[in-house]
């Protein structure tokens, strides 16, 4: 019986120690892939980007015409072509995709676009659009969906300015019910001309940095050293709370430069950069490129994008509460773990 209570003791001393590596696995969200879609009527539909079981993210391309009084207006070439109806078609796989806890997010600005807010009223305005068109459920230019978040792809305009209290407008919509989820996507020069005041917000649950069509701060040829370096200080500049993710060309014709082969990033880069605390995945352009190379690259790199280090985590635990488990059966096999510790 001596015998039984010390290794009783020892199987609940390693019990504790599992319950201590719980709230580390809450906090952390698990790596995951991002995707942008819309920019290509020949890529693949909503339905079957999400029955890929690729992505956590999907990343509606553009709204493209926003602020300073302009008639806020949307580019989803070739999958709708005039406002309103037509994109209302997009509304079911918008909502499968949710279905299958896949956060859709909309992205506005893009590289080629008419748009700019030119006062913090005019931020504020425009983030009660977002939330009454996109994020509310009512009726609007994608049907009667409530997406998950807005993302800024902030690349053009008149001004970098009131993009701060535009994420801040938008923040304010998030309830203990219900978050409104951020995110940027900043070229990876350091500081970013357009989003780099709206970052230091602290308040973008996800930062898509693109690091590419930008040489010093990108993979070129086998050389990763300007890539982990940006990478680094990216993933210190931000907040601990905020993912940073890895923004790559799905394929080579996907962007001017900065792609990187679904081997080197397999083998080299992803086992450095996942060492970040706040690291969050990788960010795809685009589904349509994405699916030029067969197997997919997505399909290439998805085994490899999860942290390594959570996924041992996640198994050390396992193994202590199988292991416990079983011993206990096996000390105690008439009684029952369950009777004996209610006795103790």
């Amino acid at each position: 019986m001596v015998a039984q209570k010390q290794a009783l003791t020892l199987l609940l001393s390693l019990l504790a120690f599992s319950f201590i590596l719980e709230p580390s696995l809450g906090a952390v969200d698990e790596p995951g892939i991002a995707v942008y879609w819309g920019q290509d009527g020949r890529e693949d539909t909503l339905q079957q980007t999400c029955d890929s079981g690729n992505f956590k993210y999907v990343i509606l391309a553009f709204l493209n015409v926003f602020g300073c009084g302009r008639t806020p207006d949307w580019n989803f070439a070739g999958h709708c072509t005039e406002p309103w109806t037509p994109c209302s078609t997009l509304a079911p796989g918008i909502q499968y995709c949710q279905s299958k806890n896949i956060k859709v997010l909309l992205s506005i600005g893009g590289a080629i676009g008419d748009y700019s807010l030119c006062s913090a009223q005019d931020a504020q305005s425009v983030a009660d659009y977002l939330y009454q068109n996109f994020l509310s459920g009512q009726n609007g230019p994608l049907g009667s969906v409530t997406l998950d978040g807005i993302d800024f792809d902030i690349e053009a305009g008149d001004s970098n300015l009131y993009y701060d209290d535009l994420a801040e407008a938008l923040n304010a919509y998030s309830t203990a019910e219900r978050k409104i989820y951020l995110g940027a996507a900043p070229q990876c020069p350091i500081p970013d001309y357009y989003l780099d005041t709206a970052i230091k917000t602290g308040l973008f649950d996800y930062i898509f940095v693109q690091f590419y069509n930008n040489p010093p701060c990108q993979y070129s040829s086998g050389n990763p050293s300007n890539l982990f370096n940006s990478w680094d200080a990216w993933t210190s500049l931000v907040l601990s709370n905020n993912s940073v993710f890895l923004g790559l060309p799905a394929n080579e014709s996907a962007a001017g430069s900065g792609y990187i082969p679904a081997a080197d990033l397999i083998s080299t880069v992803i086992p450095y950069v996942e060492q970040a605390s706040n690291y969050g995945g990788v960010m795809l352009w685009s589904r349509y490129w994405d699916i030029q190379s067969n197997p997919s690259y997505s399909d290439q790199i998805f085994p490899y994008v999860g942290n390594s280090a959570l996924q041992s985590i996640v198994a050390i635990k396992n193994a202590i509460f199988e292991c416990v488990s079983s011993t206990l059966h096996r000390l105690f096999p008439k009684m029952g773990h369950r009777k004996y510790l209610m006795s103790m």
